[in-house]
């Protein structure tokens, strides 16, 4: 039974990355429970305000990503779980009229819960590891970009994410953004340990 519901778990987590990506929006909503909450380097809060977001972000064509996502490792106790998910997540748009292309190492963190339908995630936290941006051509106006300065402001785990959405119009970084090391990283994970052990989420 433990074997079936790992299957489960990580069939969900990959569905949602085919669902983000191609922009199947219905049953990407379907991959949460209807009060779920997410939480990236751009965005915390309700999942359902995050779908709606990355619609709009669709809709504008000015970005293109991929979420490639790796085997699960799922912890299970009854109708909780908790799984962890390597993903390299690939970004292209402009960045300041040069088009650019964003890497980013990082893993997905996941509360989940059995439901009548099967299991939905409830809760994700992606956690930031290293990063890179790169030109996607040779472009003298890319290397002014940095001439200023301003990208080591911002954590190695995810600098390049950051400094990218600090210059986007209409862009923001996220309340809170987990990373290595980081001591809000470090209660997440005791957060997690202590609801699947039947704590209050």
């Amino acid at each position: 039974m433990e074997l079936e519901d790992k299957f489960a778990i990580a069939e969900v987590i990959q569905a949602w990355g085919v669902y983000r990506d191609q922009g199947k929006w219905a049953e990407l909503r379907s991959t949460f429970t209807p009060d779920g909450h997410i939480s990236i380097s751009w965005f915390r809060g309700p999942f359902e305000q995050f779908v709606s977001h990355c619609q709009a972000n669709a809709a504008s064509g000015n970005t293109w990503s991929r979420h490639h996502l790796f085997a699960s490792t799922a912890r299970i106790a009854k109708d909780r779980a908790v799984a962890e998910t390597p993903v390299i997540i690939r970004v292209r748009q402009e960045f300041k009229g040069v088009p650019v292309d964003l890497t980013s190492c990082s893993r997905f963190l996941d509360r989940l819960e059995r439901h009548a339908g099967g299991w939905l995630i409830a809760e994700r936290a992606a956690i930031y590891e290293r990063d890179r941006l790169d030109p996607v051509e040779p472009s003298q106006d890319y290397e002014k970009l940095f001439l200023a300065g301003g990208a080591a402001r911002f954590p190695e785990q995810y600098r390049y994410m950051a400094f990218r959405i600090a210059h986007a119009p209409g862009r923001k970084l996220a309340s809170v953004i987990y990373r290595d090391g980081g001591e809000e990283t470090a209660d997440l994970y005791a957060r997690f340990s202590a609801w699947l052990a039947g704590g209050a989420a």
